[in-house]
């Protein structure tokens, strides 16, 4: 993972995602990662894998395809755009999936449900360095 700031690169950092680390994610227990454009939506200090920051998935062009493919209904999708342009918590109990976090405990091999883990002493320098409302990019 990369940390920009201003556009120059300031610090890169070993990462573990899902277990199923290839693919983006596409739905709730597929243990993907999502890829995409998101945002910090919060930070919790009290994590049970030691600091965490919230990322906004699903997106937008989540939910799209999501009511494309029916996973969703048009009012999880309109709930999911209007959360995103406000730039609060996107709704994280839909088939999509949610609580994707970049967190804590460990980054030594793929191991989470779908989220971004980061070894202890990572996760608190970009904890402290990051405000909610952060962009993040997820690529593959």
């Amino acid at each position: 993972m990369e940390l920009y700031s201003d556009s120059k690169l300031v610090r890169t950092y070993k990462v573990g995602l899902g277990l199923n680390p290839v693919p983006d994610k596409v739905r709730q227990g597929d243990r993907a990662t999502p890829e995409g454009e998101f945002y910090v939506f919060t930070k919790n200090d009290k994590s049970a894998f030691y600091l965490s920051l919230g990322i906004s998935y699903p997106n937008v062009e989540d939910a799209e395809r999501g009511l494309r493919d029916k996973l969703i209904s048009r009012a999880q999708h309109d709930a999911i755009v209007r959360a995103i342009k406000r730039k609060a918590t996107p709704p994280q109990n839909t088939a999509l999936g949610g609580d994707i976090y970049i967190h804590g405990n460990g980054a030594s091999s793929d191991w989470t449900w779908g989220c971004v883990a980061l070894e202890n002493e990572d996760i608190r320098e970009l904890f402290a360095a990051v405000p909610v409302g952060s962009p993040v990019t997820i690529r593959p």
